[in-house]
């Protein structure tokens, strides 16, 4: 019995050392679970202004910039675009006539920051980076989050241009709240469409590095102090840069109610492709969601460290943008509905 169990023993410390061999000499790019795609870099977006947005991120990620400079860049062409009613200046106001801005951004080494209901301020994504990088905090908040960014150079700016304005006063008649599914890719008409939505932005650039930033004026008409999911890490947005990217748009409540792009990088360290993740993710918000689930629309973005990514929806009619070394196209989302 005592010879069996240390043959038994020295079998398995026997076994260890090989496990622990392969191990050690597995350390190159090539040889991880996660290899580098060799044609990195790419940069993913939500909706089809995320076209531009990429182009942006592009210049960056090109001549082998960082990708959390590119997604900062790239943000930042919807956030001051006055004809882009759901992000930015001129991004759709609370019922009370106040534009207030939601936005994040997370690097490579889970380093994050955050900025909820900041008011007066076009480039939100910027400040978010400035918290992450000369604050011990995560996230700031209204007031706070506008001292911190008038204290650091930002200017203080009127964000609801005449466009938007109009629109609301004409909301003012009825005051009827029912976010349209989709309306990110219509025409903005005053007064008909309560538009909103978010740009999600994610990329791995040439050392195979992921970033990514989120930002959005939320809701239109919501009810003041409303913050949706877009500046919040781990519903909105997650980085994981062993495993891969993860980004989110649509209504924030069912998106933060399963965490949802901390669940689809979680699904995808199990080896699940990215599509398949936003799927579950969107499976899964069906599951725990409301039963008006079909006025709603909600939907993902993910990429893996192989440079793979894929997209889910609640519903049809969400499109994503791709920019990488050989491809720029627009996508259209497959969806539960």
């Amino acid at each position: 019995m005592h010879d069996r169990r240390k043959f038994l023993r020295l079998s398995l410390l026997s076994s260890a050392g090989l496990l622990t061999s392969k191990a050690v000499v597995a350390k190159s790019p090539e040889e991880k679970n996660y290899a580098v795609k060799k044609d990195a870099p790419i940069v993913i977006s939500t909706w089809n202004f995320g076209a531009e947005a990429n182009a942006a991120a592009w210049e960056i990620l090109k001549k082998g910039g960082r990708a959390l400079d590119a997604v900062e860049a790239g943000v930042k062409i919807p956030e001051a675009d006055p004809n882009n009613h759901s992000i930015g200046l001129g991004g759709a106001p609370d019922r009370d006539g106040r534009v207030t801005l939601d936005a994040c951004i997370m690097d490579e080494n889970f380093n994050c920051g955050s900025v909820m209901c900041l008011e007066h301020i076009v480039h939100p994504v910027s400040v978010a980076r400035m918290v992450m990088e000369k604050t011990p905090h995560i996230v700031l908040v209204g007031d706070g989050a506008l001292q911190f960014a008038l204290a650091n150079g930002f200017k203080k700016e009127n964000l609801l241009t005449p466009e938007s304005e109009k629109a609301w006063k004409e909301w003012l008649k009825k005051s009827r709240y029912q976010p349209e599914i989709n309306a990110e890719n219509k025409d903005y008409m005053p007064g008909g469409k309560y538009h909103h939505d978010t740009i999600g932005m994610i990329a791995m650039d040439t050392a195979g590095n992921l970033s990514g930033a989120c930002s959005t004026s939320g809701l239109a008409y919501k009810m003041h102090g409303r913050v949706g999911d877009s500046p919040i890490i781990g519903a909105a947005l997650y980085i994981d840069n062993e495993i891969g990217a993860a980004t989110a748009t649509g209504v924030g409540e069912e998106v933060i109610r399963v965490v949802g792009t901390h669940l689809i990088i979680e699904l995808m360290r199990q080896g699940i492709s990215p599509e398949e993740a936003c799927k579950k993710a969107i499976e899964r918000i069906v599951k725990c969601s409301p039963k008006n689930i079909r006025e709603m629309q909600v939907g993902f973005i993910a990429l893996n460290k192989h440079g793979e990514y894929g997209a889910y929806s609640l519903q049809e009619g969400f499109p994503y943008a791709v920019k990488s070394g050989d491809e720029e196209k627009i996508h259209a989302s497959k969806s539960y509905f």
